[in-house]
């Protein structure tokens, strides 16, 4: 029994890090004499969802942890250092429909001004913020998707009751929407929004 729990253990605390598994950073910025959260605007010019709004954040590095992960990817996106990041906690992780697993954080932005932030262009379009009490008091928008299987054409029916007659059961997903002027907050990051202003309504 011993061995297996000492197995069992090791998994546990191994590395996380692979390309299914990601890291971001809610970011808490004072303006205007209130918390606003930070969104980033991706580039234009990136390979994977341009111009889409998220978080600061990424793959996860071998050898490192998810919080680092998220630290890093922060510093690299936002160009400030460590010293700039305060994290106050850990919001619920995520596992999308694709299997990818995404830790997030929160963290407040400290001695920085926002204007003052000269965000990496080569990652980021353009930063702007929400004000964290308008976010609280607005209703996100909630449309459904249908998630179905689909097993591909060696799967082995013979090897299951009911075989090709067998009643897969459907999936629904639910995907956030937040607008605020002339932006449209949805997908990954508005479910990760989501969450984190649920931990603060509940509490």
């Amino acid at each position: 029994m011993k061995k297996y729990a000492g197995i069992i253990e090791a998994f546990q605390k191994r590395n996380l890090a692979y390309e299914q598994h990601s890291s971001v950073l809610v970011p808490l910025i004072e303006r205007d004499g209130e918390l606003h959260v930070l969104f980033e605007v991706r580039s234009l010019q990136m390979n994977h969802q341009p111009g889409e709004i998220c978080f600061p954040g990424g793959k996860i590095e071998k050898n490192e942890a998810p919080k680092e992960g998220a630290l890093r990817e922060t510093t690299e996106e936002l160009n400030i250092k460590k010293d700039h990041i305060h994290i106050i906690g850990e919001i619920q992780p995520i596992i999308t429909p694709f299997h990818m697993t995404i830790y997030s954080y929160c963290g407040i932005l400290k001695d920085i001004a926002f204007e003052d932030i000269a965000f990496n262009p080569s990652e980021v379009h353009s930063l702007f913020t929400v004000p964290l009490r308008f976010l609280l008091e607005v209703t996100p928008l909630i449309h459904h998707v249908e998630n179905k299987m689909y097993p591909k054409d060696d799967f082995p029916y013979h090897l299951i009751q009911s075989g090709r007659n067998y009643h897969w059961k459907t999936g629904d997903y639910e995907v956030y929407f937040y607008e605020y002027g002339d932006y449209m907050i949805w997908g990954i990051t508005a479910k990760i929004l989501n969450h984190f202003l649920k931990i603060l309504k509940d509490y």
